[in-house]
């Protein structure tokens, strides 16, 4: 097991690793919207969902992945009216690729976010020389 952390996507705000390698799949905590230095982005679920995919794209991108390596996802919204936004937004960040999801609605997020998504991807091993 190996757990992961990149620079380019937020630190952990608690005792758990950004994501974990176990046997050439990525597991990624719950990201929601903050930015690589940990600001909290604006009450907006466009700019929050971009800011997740973009956090969980440089934890795929430095340990071996991509967006399209993703099996899994899981989506949490505070506000399930949010859906229809989310859908349009998850077609474009994947185009083609159609990984399986679940999408279900929560009553409240860490630091008052909108959305959480967090992943499951298949990467490549790392070598150990």
């Amino acid at each position: 097991m190996e757990f992961l952390h990149t620079d380019r996507a937020p630190a952990a705000i608690g005792p758990y690793s950004q994501a974990v390698k176990v046997n050439g799949f990525l597991y990624s905590s719950g990201q929601i919207a903050l930015t690589a230095e940990g600001k909290m982005l604006e009450n907006d679920i466009k700019k929050q969902t971009r800011q997740i995919f973009a956090n969980l794209r440089a934890i795929l991108e430095d340990n071996g992945g991509s967006i399209e390596s993703i099996i899994k996802i899981n989506i949490f919204l505070t506000d399930m009216n949010d859906f229809g936004i989310v859908n349009v937004l998850m077609a474009e960040e994947f185009g083609d690729h159609k990984p399986v999801r679940s999408t279900v609605e929560v009553a409240g997020l860490p630091k008052n976010a909108r959305i959480e998504m967090d992943i499951i991807a298949k990467v490549t091993e790392t070598i150990n020389f």
